[in-house]
């Protein structure tokens, strides 16, 4: 996840200040991601550092308000263009199963186990949230509720085989 593009997104939509940032980000991922505020700040001089954001001036309340530079748009847009990569080995649980094999581990079948039970209320706990979001109008939320769904759903077969391996 990335603070920094984040931020940016939310500045392109209208100047804001730090307190408005963290706000609007804890809106965007409907609470799932809690962000430090210290961390909007740290990340806000960066950006500031980096001539992608710009500080024109203050509201009303004397509060320091960010805007974003044509350089950070352009930031925004190239991040948005370039695919993400994923690596299945660095998955922690992909790493203990290589390791588990590694020193004939004895208790395979429990560790087993017990990831496919995390992922399972993981699926409930999203199930659940889906439901929620019926009637809400936030269509990219339950598409990324729905993309989960889809990887879990993969996760628990792929476990259900190496279980029987």
């Amino acid at each position: 996840m990335s603070v920094k593009h984040s931020l940016l997104a939310l500045l392109y939509e209208k100047p804001r200040h730090g307190y408005e940032l963290k706000t609007g980000f804890e809106e965007m991922v409907q609470g799932m991601w809690p962000l430090n505020a210290g961390q909007v700040y740290t990340t806000l001089d960066r950006l500031e550092r980096d001539s992608l954001v710009e500080t024109p001036g203050h509201d009303k309340k004397d509060r320091k308000l960010y805007t974003i530079t044509t350089a950070g748009k352009e930031e925004l847009w190239r991040w948005l263009e370039e695919p993400v990569g994923r690596s299945l080995f660095k998955d922690e649980f992909y790493f203990k199963f290589l390791c588990a094999n590694q020193v004939t581990y004895e208790n395979r079948q429990s560790m087993i186990r017990n990831q496919k039970e995390t992922m399972i209320k993981d699926v409930l706990h999203l199930t659940h949230l889906k439901k929620q979001m019926v009637g809400s109008g936030n269509e990219t939320m339950k598409l990324l509720i729905e993309g989960a769904l889809l990887h879990l759903e993969a996760d628990i077969k792929w476990l259900d085989m190496i279980a029987e391996s």
